[in-house]
């Protein structure tokens, strides 16, 4: 093995150990300490791979994104109809939003923002980005089913990511709070 593939091992397994710690004890209880004594190296491990516990936390969400981005496409790019592209969207609605520990962490992580400007700049990219695919996603599968949008795509994108932010946050309070909405407001937003 390389030094460049040992690097990215390493990298990798304390991206894992800092998501779990991250979830489980939150942004503000773990140390970059901690995750290094848990993922079995130094803390000089840790500073050669990410400045920082900021960083590293935006690897942690960049992991949790693109798990969570999977899903939507995994619905949406399937070959099926649209109506059942919703059906299946909607099932990974109903599992995939509010969960309580990555919503926590969103909120407190967030909350870092308010304090430290590159954190801020770092987290407004990663939405514009988030923004950007589900843009493309949506302008994708209206074509693909012969519709269209009934406001600018990129609104959609905006209207539709906020709605799962709030979704997601209620959710994480109260499972009861029905994300079929969700699929609603996506029907009135992409129609024929």
């Amino acid at each position: 093995m390389t030094r460049a593939e040992r690097q990215a091992q390493t990298r990798d397994r304390l991206i894992e150990v800092a998501k779990e710690m991250f979830l489980r004890d939150g942004y503000a209880a773990t140390s970059l300490d901690k995750v290094a004594l848990e993922a079995g190296f130094s803390k000089g491990a840790v500073y050669s791979n990410f400045r920082g516990k900021e960083e590293l936390c935006l690897a942690v969400l960049d992991v949790i994104h693109a798990e969570k981005v999977q899903g939507v496409l995994d619905a949406f790019t399937q070959d099926a109809d649209l109506d059942t592209k919703l059906k299946a969207f909607a099932a990974w609605a109903h599992q995939g939003l509010g969960e309580p520990r990555w919503t926590a962490l969103e909120v407190e992580f967030g909350a870092v923002a308010r304090h430290n400007d590159w954190v801020a700049a770092e987290l407004v990219k990663r939405h514009r980005e988030i923004r950007e695919a589900i843009g493309q996603l949506v302008a994708h599968v209206a074509e693909e089913s012969g519709l269209s949008t009934t406001v600018p795509v990129q609104t959609v994108a905006t209207a539709l990511l906020s709605l799962g932010v709030g979704l997601g946050a209620l959710r994480s309070l109260d499972s009861h709070v029905d994300v079929d909405v969700f699929t609603d407001v996506m029907r009135v937003l992409v129609r024929d």
